[in-house]
This record gives C-alpha cells, structure tokens and sequence, in this order.
C-alpha cells in the first residue's frame, strides 16, 4: 500500500507539474497602419490575460540625412479594447549613423512628442512605458543608447527595448542596453530571401544556440515575443525570391496553382494570385510555426528564465483563430 501512494503522489505531482508548464501570461504586438478590430480579434484579445497591447504607433528613418517618421497611425472606431496601450516605435539602425549628441537629443524629443499627440488625439489608454525596436549593432550601439537614455529622460516614462537573438550571443560586442526590460524576438532568424532549407522565420535549433545563455543576460526582466504569423516566399524562374505576407497552408488550395507537398506550390498560369501577378512556374512556399515548435520554444526558455511573458507577433485574425494560444 505504502508503495502505490508513493507512486500516486508521484504521479499526480508529474500532471500537476506538466499542467503548471508554459502556463504564461500573454498578449499580442499590433502592427497595423490603422488601427482597427474585428470581433474575432476583439476575441482573442479579451482572452489574452496580460492587461497590454503593444501597439506600433510609426516608425523613423533617416532619409536624406533629415529623421522622419514613416507609417504613423490612425485609427477606426471599432478600435476599443479594455488593454493598456503601450507604444512601440521602430527605428531603423541607419537612423544612428554619424548623429551628433545634438541630433540624439532632438530625436529623442521628436519621438516623444508624436507619441504624445498620437495618442492625446485618438483618446488612447497609454501605458507610462515606451518600447523602442531598434537591431542596433557594434558600430551604432553607443548612440543607440545614449538615445535610449535620453528617451527616457525627456518623457519621463518607463523605456523598454527589443532585443534580438545575435545581440544576446554577442553581448559583448553588441553591449547591454540601459533599460531594466527587454523583449527577446524569438524569430526572424534568418532572411526569407535566401536560397535556404530553413523556415526563416523560427529555426528552433537556431534559437537554442543563441540563447544557450540567455539565464545569464544582465537585464531584470526579459519578456519572449513569438511568431504566429506566417508568408510565402515566390521564387521566379531566376531564383530571385519575394514576400507575400499573411499567405497560408490553406491558401495553396486555388485554381491555377498545384500543390507539390504540404507548404509548396507550382503556378501553373500566368495570372493575378493573392493581388500579386505571377507567371507560370513561379514556385511558392508557406513559412509558419506550428503549436508543437513554439511550445517547444517555450519550454527551452522554462529551463533558462524563471518567469516571463509572452507576446505573439501579430494580433490578425487570420493567425489567431484556430490557435490555442
């Protein structure tokens, strides 16, 4: 008797553990133009139990040698949601090329400032945080921060940073930055305009390498935004490869085109597919991340970092329903 209620307290500690993994806090990161939600994203988000959206509000570039914001936001009324609205802008690394001290401080007040309009003129429950997407690099690194240093002075509020897999791996090069929290970006591990076997978006052997480390990064907290998103690669008969964003499995079952497996398609006549135009032959490829490989993410990072939460990229109905997120 003693032996099988060792053996039932063993078990039923194995189901309660199994039952208490991956169990994370979770949102979404919003990267439309215009802000807007149908019901079935209104859905997923009420489910989602982090009380934020991180929400792009536009991004900045260098162009001409003058900063601009590109993209900026508008909004739909149908864009009401309960979350708190956390900012996120994202600035392209060539925007920190030769800048001045000068022009850091006239940036970071220029980033402010349109936050602040931006969301005074659409009535936006805004969190007191700000969360700068930036693939900083060796050379652009020192800049980089003293921006996010200045940032954070001029607004006065909480500012978070991106972070992606090779500036964990070569933190010593790439350098720690000045902020208490970062967001890992689990994907994007490689460039879907390359001749490769490799899904582009999530290599989960890939990941494990760079994030060996990641227990160790110097950084309170780390959040881990995951992919739900999926695109297809169209390869033309040069080899040269484009994007078509938001493209499905289900999407290869169209007239004009045959299947050749799961993800991979032949076009088989010249014609408008997806509003893109395409020519016979011109070969397709579905890129996605199943469950089964983001839960396996997930665990990895159980066994690194003692607690965090997840953000999925992005808040679309077509990547959120069916999911059990």
């Amino acid at each position: 008797m003693n032996v099988f209620r060792i053996f039932l307290f063993s078990a039923l500690l194995f189901m309660v553990s199994c039952s208490e993994q991956h169990q994370h806090p979770y949102t979404f990161y919003y990267w439309k133009t215009r802000l807007s939600l149908d019901t079935a994203e209104k859905k997923a988000l009420e489910k989602a139990d982090s009380p934020y959206l991180y929400t792009r509000f536009f991004d900045v570039d260098k162009v001409h040698g003058k900063f601009r914001p590109l993209g900026i936001i508008t909004k739909d009324p149908s864009f009401v949601t309960g979350k708190k609205i956390v900012p996120v802008v994202f600035i392209t690394n060539r925007t920190f090329f030769r800048i001045s001290p000068g022009d850091i401080a006239r940036l970071a007040k220029s980033v402010n400032d349109l936050i602040r309009k931006k969301a005074l003129e659409y009535q936006l429950p805004v969190h007191p945080e700000i969360q700068i997407d930036c693939d900083w690099t060796e050379g652009t690194r020192d800049d980089y921060f003293l921006f996010l240093k200045e940032l954070r002075k001029i607004s006065g509020k909480e500012i978070t940073c991106t972070l992606r897999l090779h500036q964990v791996k070569d933190k010593a090069r790439t350098g720690i930055p000045p902020v208490d929290k970062v967001y890992l970006m689990c994907y994007s591990t490689s460039s879907p305009l390359e001749n490769s076997n490799k899904n582009s978006i999530l290599d989960v052997a890939l990941l494990k390498n760079y994030l060996a480390r990641i227990g160790e990064y110097p950084i309170r907290t780390v959040e881990i935004a995951l992919p739900i998103y999926s695109w297809g690669i169209v390869t033309n008969h040069l080899g040269k490869h484009r994007l078509i964003n938001a493209l499905s499995e289900d999407d290869l079952n169209h007239p004009g085109i045959r299947k050749m497996s799961r993800n991979e398609a032949e076009v088989l006549k010249d014609g408008f597919y997806f509003g893109h135009y395409l020519n016979k032959g011109f070969r397709i490829k579905v890129e996605a991340i199943s469950d089964k490989e983001r839960q396996q993410v997930i665990s990895f990072l159980d066994k690194k970092l003692p607690h965090f939460t997840v953000l999925y990229y992005q808040l679309d109905r077509k990547f959120t329903e069916g999911r059990k997120l």
